[in-house]
C-alpha cells in the first residue's frame, strides 16, 4: 500500500509572502521618519490648577535638537497677555519654560515648537485653566484717608474760643450797667437831700422873722 504526501498549493504561499514584503517596504519608512510626539505636559492639557505654577514642562517621546530657535513656548492667560519669565530650557526631550509668579485666574493658552531628533520642526497647542488668581492687591491707599481725620479734630477748637470772649464781654458790660445805675440813683438822691434841706432852711428863717418884732 502506498502513500502520497499532499503537497501544498505553491501559489497561495507566494502570494502571502509578496504581501508581507510590499507592508515592510511601505510602512517602515513611514515609521522611521515620524516625529517625535508630545508624550506629557505639566499642567496637563484640559486640565484646572488652583494657582499658576512657576514652571510649565513638556515631555516629549525622544530628545530634541537644540540651538537658536529650535524651540519656543508661548503661554498667555484669557486676556492674551504673556506669562513667561525667561526663556526655555531643553533637556533631552524634556523643555521646561518658567512662568511669572503672580498671575490672574482663567483660561491659560501654551502653543509649543520643537525640533524632532529626525530633525523635522513640529508644533502643537493646549489649554488649561487656572481657578485661583496669585495677583497682589496694592495696600498704599488707606493711608492717604487719614488726613481728614486730623482736619475735623481741628475745626470744633477753632469754634470754641470765641465763647470765654464773649461771656468777659458781657461781664464788663454787667458792671457798666451796674455803675451807671448806681451813680444816677446817688446823684438823684443827693438832689433830694439838698432839696430837702433847703426848703428846711426856707421854713427855719420865716418862723424866725416874727419873734424880732
Amino acid at each position: 500500500m502506498q502513500t502520497e504526501a499532499r503537497r501544498l498549493p505553491v501559489v497561495p504561499i507566494a502570494l502571502a509572502t509578496s504581501l508581507l514584503a510590499a507592508f515592510l517596504v511601505l510602512f517602515s519608512p513611514l515609521a522611521a521618519s515620524a516625529h517625535d510626539g508630545l508624550i506629557a505636559s505639566s499642567p496637563e492639557a484640559d486640565s484646572t490648577v488652583e494657582t499658576l505654577p512657576t514652571e510649565l514642562t513638556l515631555t516629549f517621546s525622544a530628545d530634541l535638537i537644540t540651538g537658536e530657535g529650535a524651540t519656543e513656548v508661548v503661554v498667555t492667560d484669557a486676556a492674551g497677555n504673556s506669562v513667561i519669565d525667561g526663556a526655555a530650557t531643553v533637556d533631552g526631550g524634556v523643555v521646561t519654560q518658567p512662568l511669572l509668579a503672580e498671575a490672574p485666574a482663567g483660561a491659560y493658552h501654551v502653543i509649543w515648537k520643537v525640533v524632532s531628533s529626525d530633525g523635522h520642526p513640529t508644533s502643537d497647542e493646549f489649554f488649561f485653566t487656572v481657578s485661583t488668581s496669585t495677583v497682589t492687591t496694592p495696600t498704599a491707599t488707606p493711608t492717604a484717608t487719614a488726613a481728614p481725620t486730623t482736619e475735623a479734630s481741628s475745626t470744633p477748637a477753632a469754634t470754641t474760643t470765641p465763647a470765654p470772649e464773649s461771656d468777659a464781654s458781657s461781664g464788663a458790660s454787667g458792671w457798666i450797667w451796674a455803675l451807671s445805675i448806681g451813680g444816677i440813683a446817688v446823684i438823684a438822691a443827693l438832689m433830694v437831700w439838698f432839696t430837702v434841706r433847703a426848703r428846711r432852711n426856707d421854713t427855719s428863717t420865716d418862723s424866725d422873722a416874727p419873734s424880732e418884732r
